[in-house]
C-alpha cells in the first residue's frame, strides 16, 4: 500500500500538459510533490493522511499571475478613469512616496488573501519594500517570484541605491519561505532607467543567475517619447545593449513593431499579456497572435489592483480571449485551451519555473486548485475548458493547495485571519490617504 500526504479523488482533472482531461480522476501528493495523476480506479492502493472527496469538482493547476504590484491593493478605487501619465504622476507616485514598509506588508497580505480566494497559487511581483511582500508570501502560503523595483528617472544616485536594494533582495530572499520565493531584478522600464544602469542590471543578473522583470512597450505615448529620445524603439535599444541575454519577463508588450516582435522571439523574451489594466488605462492591447505565431512565450497578468481593480485571474482569462477576438475581428483567435495554458504552463515557463509548476504531473510541485461547478452559471457542463474560462469566477474555487499544503478548503483560508487582514488593510489605506 503506497502512502501519500494528500489524496484527492473523484474529480475531473485538467492536467494542462499534453494529456487530455481525466474523468473520475485522482491526485496524490507526498513531500510537497505530486506522486500520482490518473484514473481513480488506478489509485486504490494509495492511502493518505488527508483524503479529499472531490466528486463533481474540477482539479487543475493553480493559476499563475505573471505581472502585478500586489501591495497596491491599498490604492484600489482611488485613481479612476485617468490616462496613464496622469494616473501615475498625480495620484499613484505621490501616494507611493508616503508608503512605509509596514503599509506594503499590510497591502501584500490583503493581495495574497485575495489571490488565495481566487485560485492563484503563484505570482510575479515588482514593487518597493519587496522584503515585506516576501514575508506576506511566507505567512499566506503562496508562491512568489519577487523583484525590488528600480527607478532612476534622471537621478543617478537613486538608481544606484535602488539597484543595490534589488540585488540585496535577490540574494537574501532567493529560496525563502521553504523555497516558495524566487527572485528577479526589477528595472521599472527602459524609459525610467539609463542605458548605463540597465547595462549594470544586465551584468548583475548574469552574475547572480537571476532574471529581470521589466515593463516593456506599455503605451504608444511612451513609445513615441522613447523613440524621439533614443531613435530606436525600446526593444531595439535593449537588444543593442544585449539586455535580452538574460531571462526577461516583459510586461505589457503593446507598442511593438514587426521587427520588435522578431527580436523578442529570437532572444527568448517572455511576454506578459495584461488585458484588463491595459483596457482600463486606454493604452491598447498586445497582439498576442502575432507574438505566439513567432514562437514568443506569453503568460497572463493582472497588473496591480490600482489599475485593474482585482487580482482575479479567472476574470483576466475571460477578458484576455475576448479582447484578442476584438483586436483581430476573429472569434477563432485565442481559444479557451490556449488561454488556460497562458495562465498555467506558459506562466510557469515565463517565471523560470516550467520544470516545477504549471501542470499536474508526477514530480512537479503540488500546486492544485479545485473548482466547484455546482452553480447555476456553470450548468450544464458541456465543455469544461470553456466553462472554466468563460463562465467560472474566482469565487468558484473551493480548495487551494500550494507546495503540498492546503491553504484553503471549502472556501475557508487556513493560513490567514481573513477578517483581520481586511480590517487592517482598510485602516492602513485610510491612514495613508490622510498623511
Amino acid at each position: 500500500m503506497e502512502k501519500a500526504d494528500i489524496l484527492i479523488y473523484g474529480c475531473t482533472i485538467l492536467p494542462m500538459n499534453e494529456k487530455c482531461l481525466i474523468q473520475d480522476g485522482a491526485l496524490a501528493t507526498k513531500n510537497r510533490r505530486i506522486i500520482f495523476v490518473g484514473k481513480r480506479a488506478s489509485a486504490n492502493k494509495i492511502k493518505a493522511e488527508i483524503e479529499i472527496n472531490a466528486k463533481k469538482k474540477i482539479a487543475m493547476p493553480g493559476l499563475i499571475n505573471c505581472h502585478t504590484h500586489v501591495p497596491m491593493t491599498l490604492f484600489r478605487g482611488i485613481a479612476e478613469d485617468q490616462p496613464l501619465g496622469t494616473w501615475l504622476k498625480e495620484t499613484i507616485w505621490p501616494l507611493e512616496a508616503k508608503l512605509k514598509s509596514e503599509d506594503v506588508y499590510v497591502g501584500a497580505l490583503l493581495g495574497c488573501l485575495e489571490m488565495i480566494k481566487n485560485g492563484t497559487t503563484c505570482f510575479a511581483d515588482m514593487y518597493f519594500h519587496e522584503d515585506m511582500v516576501a514575508k506576506a508570501v511566507e505567512k499566506s502560503g503562496l508562491r512568489g517570484v519577487l523583484a525590488e523595483g528600480i527607478i532612476e528617472a534622471g537621478n543617478k544616485a537613486r538608481g544606484e541605491k535602488m539597484l543595490n536594494e534589488s540585488i540585496n533582495l535577490a540574494k537574501k530572499f532567493r529560496g525563502y519561505a521553504n523555497g516558495r520565493v524566487t527572485t528577479l531584478l526589477g528595472p521599472h522600464a527602459a524609459y525610467s532607467c539609463s542605458p548605463e544602469l540597465l547595462t549594470k542590471i544586465k551584468n548583475k543578473s548574469l552574475e547572480l543567475n537571476v532574471g529581470v522583470h521589466i515593463h516593456l512597450a506599455e503605451s504608444k505615448e511612451m513609445f513615441r517619447k522613447f523613440e524621439k529620445r533614443y531613435r530606436p524603439t525600446e526593444v531595439e535599444f535593449l537588444d543593442k545593449i544585449d539586455f535580452f541575454s538574460v531571462h526577461v519577463l516583459a510586461a505589457h508588450c503593446i507598442s511593438l513593431s514587426g521587427e520588435d516582435m522578431q527580436i523578442l522571439s529570437k532572444r527568448g523574451v517572455n511576454a506578459v499579456y495584461v488585458p484588463v489594466a491595459n483596457m482600463k488605462l486606454g493604452v491598447g492591447a498586445a497582439k498576442v497572435k502575432d507574438l505566439t505565431d513567432l514562437g514568443v512565450n506569453v503568460g497572463l497578468g493582472t497588473d496591480g489592483p490600482a489599475s485593474n481593480n482585482t487580482l482575479d485571474m479567472f476574470e483576466t482569462m475571460k477578458i484576455a480571449t475576448l479582447l484578442q477576438k476584438l483586436v483581430y475581428l476573429n472569434p477563432k483567435i485565442l481559444p479557451v485551451h490556449e488561454v488556460l495554458r497562458m495562465a498555467t504552463v506558459n506562466g510557469a515557463k515565463a517565471l523560470g519555473l516550467g520544470k516545477t509548476i504549471g501542470s499536474l504531473e508526477v514530480g512537479k510541485k503540488a500546486d492544485i486548485i479545485l473548482i466547484d461547478p455546482s452553480k447555476p452559471h456553470l450548468k450544464p457542463l458541456h465543455n469544461i475548458y470553456a466553462s472554466v474560462v468563460y463562465s467560472a469566477h474566482g469565487s468558484d474555487v473551493d480548495t487551494v493547495i500550494v507546495d503540498g499544503n492546503i491553504v484553503m478548503e471549502n472556501r475557508k483560508v487556513k493560513t490567514l485571519d481573513e477578517q483581520a487582514v481586511m480590517e487592517r488593510a482598510e485602516k492602513t489605506s485610510l491612514d495613508l490617504l490622510a498623511r
